[in-house]
């Protein structure tokens, strides 16, 4: 497998979605749309399906991977830090990707060696490498996701119950997971927010013992805050706490 194999791995497997059949060797362009079999999908049309895939991609990326969890609780710590745009929008977004990719390696390996290798091998043909394939997503989707968050969704639906785990709906357990991720990453949030909430109070409290009613206390925490922040290693145990939330 090369090395950018699993990297690509979860956007690539998304054109798989697309297909029904398996597609035939063509010779020649054409752009015909049909096949003579009906199993078969015409090279023009399986040509538009990667390309839809592609587009997709990004919105594939944010809602079954680890990646709005982590994006959110680094928003979250900058609020409680209160330096507004330090660290800047993009630098959150890449380190939030880069965690996200490894958080989701083993899940991309199993992925891209079940699914996409044996599709792109000519073993399977494309309904059977999807169905193969996206039993490790769904595994790890399932695993963050809340059982109310679930049946919120089959209940919305009206959809029968499912008989196991293997057989969830991804349209019905895409959005689960979105929402139980949400409520995760508020909850971390939360807990992010507590100490900085309190060095807030105290540094408002003294400064309006003294009599310092001009002085705005956040321009006193704020540096306060970025110290004990550093000296604690503070974005090693959020990196940590992230990826060890998803164990």
């Amino acid at each position: 497998m090369r090395y950018d194999g699993v990297i690509g791995a979860l956007v690539a497997f998304a054109a798989l979605a697309f297909l029904s059949g398996e597609a035939a060797a063509a010779e020649s362009f054409s752009i015909r749309i049909g096949t003579d079999s009906a199993n078969e999908v015409g090279a023009a049309l399986k040509i538009v399906a990667v390309m839809t895939a592609l587009t997709l991609a990004p919105a594939f990326l944010l809602t079954t991977t680890s990646f709005v969890r982590v994006l959110v609780v680094l928003s979250l710590l900058r609020t409680a830090l209160g330096t507004q745009s330090s660290p800047p929008q993009m630098v959150l977004i890449g380190l939030a990707l880069f965690i996200t990719m490894a958080i989701m390696w083993p899940t991309g390996t199993q992925l891209y060696n079940n699914g996409l290798e044996p599709y792109m091998e000519g073993a399977l043909p494309a309904k059977e490498a999807y169905t193969e394939g996206v039993k490790p997503l769904r595994e790890f989707m399932l695993r963050q996701t809340r059982e109310e968050d679930l049946m919120l969704f089959y209940d919305l639906s009206r959809s029968e119950l499912p008989a196991s785990p293997q057989v969830v709906a991804m349209h019905l357990l895409v959005p689960s997971f979105v929402i139980s991720e949400l409520r995760t990453a508020f909850e971390m949030g939360f807990m992010l927010f507590i100490p900085f909430l309190l060095l807030d109070m105290v540094v408002a409290a003294i400064t309006m013992s003294l009599g310092m009613v001009m002085l705005p206390p956040a321009l006193i925490s704020m540096p306060i805050k970025l110290m004990l922040f550093v000296l604690v290693d503070g974005w090693n145990l959020i990196t940590g706490s992230l990826v060890r939330s998803f164990g």
